[in-house]
């Protein structure tokens, strides 16, 4: 990278790779999808963008899948293979847009809470190019609460956080807004012409947490990374506290998982 050059915001989880595992693992019905409508099965191929430290790799591998996981952090990267030793994955630490990619070599190509990182002018062609045909894209992100649903930790949260950072006062903007707009991502996807209709599914589910975890999984949000260190501690240190003294250290929040499947056309 030159000197001077923006960094992308995709770089700061890899400050995080020692505490990533801290995020949930995706609810039992993604996988359950890609089961039994995308046929990911024993000896299935697949490609995974973006795996972080296996979060999504793990079950797809625990399904029968050979995995491909292209992954842009070093640390992430080096985590997911300490998890995966022994099983049939292969890891690249590269970005996806740069990474050379077979034609037809895979019957699935995923990705969990990372796709809105990639560059669809290239994303999904380059994802199109990569599926046999019959094969089945597969995008999918947890979003860290749930406006449809009582949400009482949140609710306490949002004035420490309008007080000290209101910059980050709403953290689930992001995946939020990307995810849950259904229209853009159909579109996204329709445009290459490359792939049939696309299903759309959203799952609810709940996320419990001691403080600690709690802290643990807010220090991996990017919107928390882009604050100044000695800020960013200090706010996760209100949040531990807030989430140990006025719960009990158990807090129980809602969660959402939308998820994109479009079959490649013939």
């Amino acid at each position: 990278m030159n000197d001077g050059a923006e960094v992308h915001p995709r770089t700061r989880f890899d400050a995080v790779a020692d505490v990533y595992e801290a995020r949930p693992d995706y609810p039992a019905g993604v996988f359950e999808i890609l089961s039994t409508v995308c046929g990911v099965r024993e000896g299935s191929d697949v490609l995974e963008i973006g795996p972080g430290s296996g979060q999504a790799t793990i079950p797809l591998l625990d399904l029968g899948a050979r995995v491909t996981a292209i992954e842009h952090g070093a640390g992430l990267a080096s985590r997911l293979a300490e998890r995966t030793t022994g099983r049939p994955i292969t890891i690249v630490n590269a970005d996806f847009e740069d990474v050379p990619v077979s034609e037809s070599a895979f019957d699935a190509v995923v990705s969990a809470t990372a796709f809105h990182w990639v560059d669809p002018n290239i994303g999904f062609a380059k994802v199109a190019r990569a599926l046999r045909p019959g094969g089945s894209l597969a995008l999918w992100w947890n979003v860290f609460g749930d406006a449809a649903r009582p949400d009482p930790f949140h609710d306490a949260l949002l004035p420490i956080l309008r007080e000290r950072a209101p910059e980050i006062a709403d953290p689930w903007s992001v995946p939020l807004a990307y995810s849950m707009d259904v229209d853009a991502r159909v579109a996204e996807i329709d445009v290459t012409g490359a792939f049939g209709a696309v299903e759309h599914h959203v799952i609810p589910w709940e996320g419990t947490h001691t403080a600690r975890e709690l802290r643990d999984l807010f220090a991996t949000f990017s919107p928390w990374l882009a604050l100044e260190q000695r800020r960013r501690e200090a706010l996760l240190d209100e949040l531990e506290a807030l989430a140990r003294e006025q719960f009990n250290d158990h807090v129980t929040r809602p969660y959402l998982t939308p998820i994109y499947i479009a079959p490649r056309r013939p």
